[in-house]
């Protein structure tokens, strides 16, 4: 046959039959000039550092490392190490309206802040038809920081869809569930606010809001993965950029449509915020010491001014506000999770030098004082502290003896409490006692710089008038009459 007539009955080009002629049917070997060569040690570690994720694998190798590699390379790269199954399960696409809706959903999650296992709930806001993202984690929620949530992700939007699809929670549902679900008024007249409602999904029926179940599984497998945080305050900050800026600019997997730009698309069918939505807040009343600190969450917050007296606290989500009677008496920056027993001055002023009235006074720097005199002290302080003591009580007046004690007849005197097994601190006292008028101990003496007979001060009060105290002579006969 003719090479036109098996191209014509083939269906292939001409120049392909040619060619395949001349190779007489032998399959040349050849390779790839622009072959990406990846270090086999690199995907490894990286494999093992984010949990056999290869979404994050490949977006390190790619921003981080400027490796420019396929998505498909790299799995078939991780196959040939015999690494594992990637992991690149996609989800089914749905039908999508523009403006019709967002989802919102809490996870559970265990991560590593500092070093440490913490428990921390992300909370998520999903707009189904751009799939751009809002995310956040607590250490715990509830309906309050519900409404913080919503306000921070939709003023970071300025657009809100027509519904929100929620679980059965019961921080919106007053009862029923599914279709029948009621929600609470308080969260209806909040939604109003913004231009949406909320609606619940069936039991059983996550699917509902796929997307946003979609969405915490792409938090573990890249966002989770190959990173570290420092704090609640570091974490949410690497999360707020990688919801809003790195996942919104980033093309989808199959339709490659960009979320930042198909939200954009979308805005005309959204419901736009109004120009000024009041933040949600929590009413407190607090009364103030007589220094001026109104407590509120552990913590100590100073009142500029002389007068004393009850005070309305309002709690927004990152900050508070004073106010006596309509008058704004301050506003305080809350601060981070887990800080406790400080004192916060208004913005703007210094802290004030008195102390609050009931101020706790921690006793870590006496304890680690005490632990380091000898082994004795420590296991004593391990047995006194496991009895039930007052802690911080027992290791003051503890530190007071031995201040009072010189160091041996001190180590004496607990090593013989703990024989005894004794906790009492005036039971010590007579023990340190007793072991003074058996041995040869010795009040430390006070340690005086003689040198104070070399200041100027020294000599103009040595040559001063004599104190006059007759005014006591006085005192004293006006006693006897």
């Amino acid at each position: 046959m003719s090479g036109r007539k098996i191209a014509r009955d083939l269906g292939v080009n001409r120049g392909t039959v040619s060619d395949i002629i001349e190779q007489k049917g032998i399959m040349p070997e050849s390779s790839r000039k622009d072959k990406i060569q990846l270090d086999a040690d690199l995907v490894s570690k990286l494999y093992e550092d984010c949990n056999g994720w290869v979404q994050r694998i490949h977006e390190i190798l790619t921003e981080d490392k400027g490796i420019k590699i396929a998505y498909s390379s790299l799995t078939a790269k991780i196959r040939e190490l015999e690494l594992g199954d990637a992991r690149n399960q996609r989800s089914g696409q749905v039908a999508d309206r523009p403006g019709e809706e967002m989802q919102q959903d809490t996870s559970p999650y265990r991560i590593r802040l500092a070093g440490r296992w913490t428990p921390v709930i992300a909370c998520l806001l999903y707009y189904r038809y751009a799939k751009v993202r809002y995310l956040k984690f607590y250490r715990s929620f509830n309906r309050f920081k519900m409404k913080c949530f919503f306000h921070e992700a939709l003023s970071f939007w300025n657009y809100a869809a027509a519904i929100c699809i929620i679980d059965n929670t019961n921080l919106a549902r007053l009862y029923g569930t599914g279709k029948s679900a009621v929600i609470v008024p308080e969260m209806e007249q909040f939604a109003r606010q913004y231009g949406f409602s909320f609606v619940c999904h069936e039991l059983n029926h996550s699917n509902r809001k796929a997307g946003n179940e979609r969405g915490f599984f792409t938090v573990v497998t890249n966002f989770f993965a190959g990173r570290q945080f420092e704090d609640m305050a570091d974490l949410n900050h690497q999360a707020f950029l990688w919801a809003t800026n790195r996942m919104a600019n980033r093309p989808t997997a199959k339709t490659r449509i960009i979320p930042a730009a198909a939200f954009e698309y979308e805005k005309p069918y959204l419901n736009k915020l109004p120009v000024y939505v009041q933040p949600p807040y929590l009413v407190h009343r607090r009364r103030t010491d007589q220094y001026g600190y109104a407590s509120f969450d552990g913590n100590f917050y100073w009142i500029p001014g002389t007068k004393r007296y009850d005070v309305k606290v309002l709690q927004y989500s990152d900050h508070l506000k004073i106010y006596y009677k309509r008058q704004l008496l301050g506003e305080y920056e809350l601060p981070p999770e887990g800080v406790k027993n400080e004192k916060i001055a208004p913005k703007g002023q210094s802290k004030p030098k008195h102390q609050p009235k009931y101020r706790k006074n921690p006793t870590a720097r006496q304890e680690q004082t005490l632990r380091t005199i000898s082994e004795e002290v420590n296991a004593y302080l391990n047995f006194a502290i496991k009895e039930g003591r007052q802690k911080h009580r027992f290791i003051r007046q503890l530190y007071a003896l031995h201040k009072a004690l010189c160091s041996l007849l001190f180590i004496k005197t607990i090593k013989r409490a703990r024989k005894y097994r004794i906790t009492d601190i005036h039971t010590l006292e007579r023990i340190a006692e007793l072991l003074m008028k058996q041995g040869d101990y010795t009040v430390p003496s006070a340690q005086i710089d003689w040198q104070f007979k070399d200041r100027q001060a020294y000599h103009d009060g040595r040559f001063a008038a004599d104190v006059d105290l007759s005014v006591y002579d006085k005192m004293m006969e006006q006693e006897d009459e």
